[in-house]
């Protein structure tokens, strides 16, 4: 009869932290992860948008208190679960978190709770800029530890096989999102922290670089080649400034830099099937190019 009365109850979470692994609700967790393997441990979301200034991609789970700002869906780097109102972040839960938390068979309370570092992740608590009292805990990827990476992963050996010979760089990025990260058909998949970690004739540092193009990355990038037997491949195109391929170009981006644009559809001609193209890097006169060459085009 009251029933209207009765708030959302939260769905129980339980996460467990060793040295070996990271489980919530018993579903293994490595860092990156994606949307699809955090609504299987956390559930469905509240809510999605966008944060005000950087335009980042938000994961909220307001009844949990679990909140989650990341590069892209595809590439997130760690959540939080939230404890304290002590902060100002876009699209902020609702609750507090009011889990279990079983790190190294101990039961974590925030208040008294130190920073860890495991091989896999890092759990510390998080301060919003000048409060004293810290707001969340921090699940998060450890960029300090160290993996093999293969010596040559990310050497480009040109192709044996003929390939595409691109006119405008900003195509040829929106073909490789598409054909590396959404299909996982061109390798090698190029993950930014991976690749500064790798490469060693200078350290990059993208904790201070990634506010720019870097230019190693995107020399990666144009020297990449594609085959012309993927141009199959290739029906459709969607832009966005959380596309992954953007968040590894480009760390701290806040979603309108024009570096990537597309400024010509000439490209478009080498693949026959590709139907349709939502654009947001793009220059005015390419739209009109696109629909010219018969294909579905739309402005995000």
């Amino acid at each position: 009869m009251f029933s209207f009365l009765k708030k959302n109850r939260p769905k129980p979470i339980h996460i467990v932290g060793t040295n070996e692994h990271l489980l919530i609700n018993d579903v293994a967790i490595e860092f990156p992860t994606n949307y699809e393997t955090l609504v299987n441990a956390f559930g469905e979301p509240s809510r999605t948008g966008k944060t005000k200034l950087s335009k980042s991609p938000i994961i909220c789970w307001d009844t949990e208190g679990i909140y989650c700002s990341c590069g892209s869906y595809s590439h997130i780097y760690g959540f939080s679960l939230i404890f304290s109102k002590k902060h100002q972040l876009d699209l902020a839960p609702k609750n507090n978190f009011s889990g279990t938390i079983l790190i190294n068979d101990e039961n974590v309370q925030f208040g008294d709770f130190l920073d860890i570092a495991h091989p896999k992740y890092v759990v510390g608590k998080l301060t919003y800029k000048n409060e004293a009292e810290p707001y969340a805990l921090s699940f998060r990827i450890n960029t300090d530890a160290k993996k093999e990476i293969p010596k040559g992963k990310y050497i480009l050996e040109p192709l044996k096989e003929e390939h595409i010979e691109f006119m405008d760089f900003g195509f040829k990025l929106a073909v490789i999102g598409e054909l590396m990260y959404n299909q996982e058909v061109l390798h090698p998949k190029f993950e930014l922290y991976e690749f500064a970690e790798w490469y060693n004739k200078r350290k990059i540092a993208i904790e201070e670089e990634g506010y720019a193009p870097i230019a190693e990355v995107t020399q990666f990038f144009k020297d990449i080649q594609i085959p012309k037997s993927m141009v199959g491949l290739l029906t459709e195109i969607y832009q966005d400034g959380g596309n992954e391929i953007y968040a590894n170009l480009l760390r701290f981006g806040n979603g309108d830099e024009d570096y990537w644009d597309i400024k010509s559809a000439e490209d478009a001609k080498h693949f026959p099937n590709l139907k349709k193209v939502t654009l947001c890097y793009a220059k005015n006169a390419v739209y009109d190019g696109m629909i010219s060459l018969g294909i579905d085009t739309h402005r995000l």
